[in-house]
């Protein structure tokens, strides 16, 4: 499925998702509340509000550390594409590529309107990626210390397979460096620098995408995952990825 097909709406009852799914979600303090979007979407909130089974594990629990996620709070989403400026600028995207983008939706609402809704996309960090499984020369990986699913351009052969294996159509082939690319949250180009956000989550005025640790009980990104009556998804539960992009109306 192709990103751009994530925005067909369609409800779907939440026992369609597999046990060992639920089990995964239920080790970071979320549960599964509902599946929406013909199964691409999962809907989950926190195990306080759900009442499910076990604690909110601590931090060391976490596969990484810092586990770096990414928060999008779709809903305050203007579509102003300042993000998408700022990530072009700061990792030399060409204008065929991206790294990361803006989706629209139609809902109903009340009276027979419809109502846009703005869904940013990006690569979701997967803590199973895809990607990286069928790539025939270890371009990509998971780095082990962070979780950030990152590509080594002098690696890269441009067989694209690791374009089709993405569940998110997150990737792209960069023509100039003959290697495909794709977003590492500014890894190379600020968090490993010392800077403390990627370039997106600076430039958003609307405060769109909170990033940081969900290894850190007190970080941000835990606080909206945990918020007491929100719901939280994930884009294509059913691939098995288990990303680490969530998306609120907290």
């Amino acid at each position: 499925m192709k990103i751009n097909e994530l925005a067909t709406l369609k409800a779907e009852s939440p026992d369609t998702l597999p046990s060992a799914e639920r089990r995964n979600f239920l080790k970071i303090g979320l549960a599964v509340t509902g599946v929406y979007l013909g199964g691409t979407v999962l809907s989950l909130t926190s195990v306080v509000d759900a009442l499910a089974e076990g604690p909110v594990p601590s931090s060391g629990k976490y596969p990484y550390s810092p586990h770096y996620t990414m928060v999008l709070r779709e809903h305050l989403c203007i579509d102003c594409e300042l993000c998408k400026e700022a990530c072009v600028k700061t990792n030399n995207v060409p204008s065929y590529g991206y790294r990361t983008t803006i989706l629209e939706r139609r809902r109903d609402i009340v009276g027979g309107e419809k109502e846009t809704i703005f869904m940013p996309v990006l690569c979701n960090q997967c803590n199973r990626p895809p990607c990286v499984r069928v790539c025939p020369t270890t371009a990509t990986w998971k780095d082990e210390k962070t979780g950030i699913v990152v590509m080594k351009n002098s690696r890269c052969i441009g067989c694209k397979t690791c374009m089709a294996a993405c569940p998110y159509n997150a990737r792209y082939f960069n023509e100039e460096t003959r290697a495909v690319d794709k977003c590492d949250f500014c890894w190379e180009s600020r968090l490993s620098k010392g800077e403390t956000t990627p370039a997106c989550v600076e430039a958003c005025p609307a405060d769109v995408r909170v990033f940081g640790d969900l290894a850190d009980h007190n970080s941000r990104v835990f606080q909206l995952l945990h918020t007491p009556g929100s719901i939280v998804w994930v884009l294509r539960p059913e691939t098995g990825a288990i990303p680490n992009v969530f998306y609120t109306n907290a």
